[in-house]
């Protein structure tokens, strides 16, 4: 992401004549950005006949460019006996084949496009959390500009504005943390980087008081950072901080219990929205609801069920496949995202025209595979339940269908009773379709981005899994 400028907020900082302010204004990812957001600022009250029009035309653009100047979807095009004016509209996108993790790996140079220069790619790698690393590129500054004028548009939504104070607990390595400081400044003392790597009962009381002393306005973290602060201030009945009026969750999928829990520390609204690095989806809540409102103009998503096929029918899970639109330099084309989402139904009473993601269940590695092959997600295993009281961390790990272990972080308090319960919670949850065995760890190492995953799924969803499987 880029660093938010203009009139919505820059120049609250600094002076309009500033050597600074007057840089910024002649750097090439300014305009972008700038261009973006006063486009998103017009069309999030477009009519939906106006944004699928738009959409299209966005979509002709793209495959057109693919088309003349991106080897790979040139010869794609030529064995499927296609020109880009077969796709006459998002439905037939059908006709291309998906794009897969793997296919991007090993076709990456010719996903390059011709017409760009080579100083204008930046080569990007995710994570790594699906078990397939995956490399692309982006557009040197454009894509990360771009990328985050639509992330404030949609912070706007909660009345985010430049220059409020927000605390970041995103994964970041603050370099004094061996020293006791546990923190930095960002972005002209606006934002306050906090290292999510060091929060313990003994550090969190210095967390919460700096926290307090810095009176944001926002704050942005993993879900699964947040939690263990909103754990810590429940249970010690620290008072929630006045100033917060929202928390901005992403880059994790938000489980129901971990939105209950951050409410009841924080007493504010709990904000998520759903992306990935590769920028071929964004979704995030609205003011008035939490299903997920897509972007069309970023980019167009399909579900697809275990038979391939598009699912029209809201309610309905299945895998969501993103074509993004935003991204000249590397296309990525009915992309496979191995991420699980429900259609949603109808429009949102906040008047935006956006189609609607339901909910998003998460990455098909974030399902547990019963005996009887039936995809069970994690957001169905809630596990906020006194049952866990005594359980400072957990953390599934499944290699054979049917079997998972669980591995367990113990609080002081932790007895044999807890097993029993725990196992007796689980048996229930997983309809006695699923062997839990319990093995206790002296902690649960995080990515190397600093995200917690609360299930490590060794098996092969997406290659086998997936289409022999029920999701549920």
């Amino acid at each position: 992401m880029g660093v938010r400028m203009t009139r919505w907020g820059l120049k609250d900082l600094l002076p309009e004549h500033s050597v600074t302010m007057r840089a910024l204004h002649i750097l090439p990812a300014y305009s972008v950005y700038r261009k973006t957001y006063e486009f998103l600022r017009r069309s999030r009250t477009w009519s939906r006949e106006k944004l699928e029009a738009y959409q299209m035309e966005a979509l002709s653009h793209l495959l057109d460019h693919a088309y003349e100047n991106v080897p790979y979807y040139r010869r794609v095009f030529r064995e499927r006996r296609l020109v880009p004016e077969d796709i006459a509209s998002p439905a037939d996108l059908e006709l291309l084949p998906f794009l897969t993790k793997e296919i991007v790996q090993a076709n990456l140079p010719d996903l390059k496009a011709r017409n760009y220069p080579e100083s204008a790619f930046e080569y990007v790698t995710t994570g790594g959390s699906t078990g397939i690393p995956v490399g692309f590129y982006y557009e040197k500054g454009a894509s990360r500009a771009r990328e985050w004028a639509f992330m404030k548009t949609q912070w706007d939504r909660v009345g985010y504005r430049f220059r409020d104070r927000c605390v970041i607990l995103r994964g970041h390595a603050v370099e004094t943390a061996s020293n006791g400081t546990y923190w930095k400044k960002a972005l002209f003392g606006r934002w306050l980087l906090m290292s999510s790597h060091h929060m313990t009962e003994e550090t969190l009381p210095a967390y919460i008081d700096r926290i307090r002393r810095f009176r944001p306005r926002f704050i942005q973290a993993y879900p699964s950072a947040a939690v263990i602060l909103a754990r810590y201030m429940v249970e010690h009945d620290v008072p929630r901080f006045p100033t917060v009026k929202a928390i901005l969750c992403g880059s994790e999928n938000l489980y129901p219990w971990q939105r209950d829990l951050l409410t009841k520390a924080f007493g504010c609204r709990v904000f998520s929205w759903y992306g990935n690095s590769e920028q071929t989806v964004l979704a995030g809540e609205c003011e008035e609801s939490t299903h997920y409102h897509i972007f069309p103009e970023y980019s167009i998503v399909e579900l697809i069920g275990r038979d391939g096929r598009p699912i029209t029918t809201p309610g309905v899970m299945g895998e969501v496949v993103t074509t993004g639109l935003t991204n000249y330099i590397c296309p990525l084309i009915r992309y496979r995202t191995m991420d699980a989402a429900v259609l949603g139904d109808g429009s949102c009473s906040c008047g935006r025209a956006y189609p609607l993601l339901e909910k998003v269940e998460g990455r098909l590695q974030e399902f547990i595979v019963t005996k009887d092959h039936r995809l069970i997600p994690m957001t169905s295993v809630n596990m906020h339940s006194g049952v866990f009281d005594n359980v400072a961390q957990f953390q599934f790990y499944q290699e054979k269908v049917g079997e998972v272990l669980m591995r367990i972080v113990k609080r002081p308090g932790y007895t044999g009773r807890d097993t029993e319960q725990i196992l007796r919670e689980l048996e229930e949850k997983f309809e006695g379709d699923v062997d839990v065995t319990i093995r206790f760890v002296g902690k649960i190492p995080r990515t190397r981005r600093g995200k917690y995953q609360f299930l490590i799924q060794k098996l092969p969803l997406d290659r086998w899994g997936y289409h022999e499987c029920e999701m549920v």
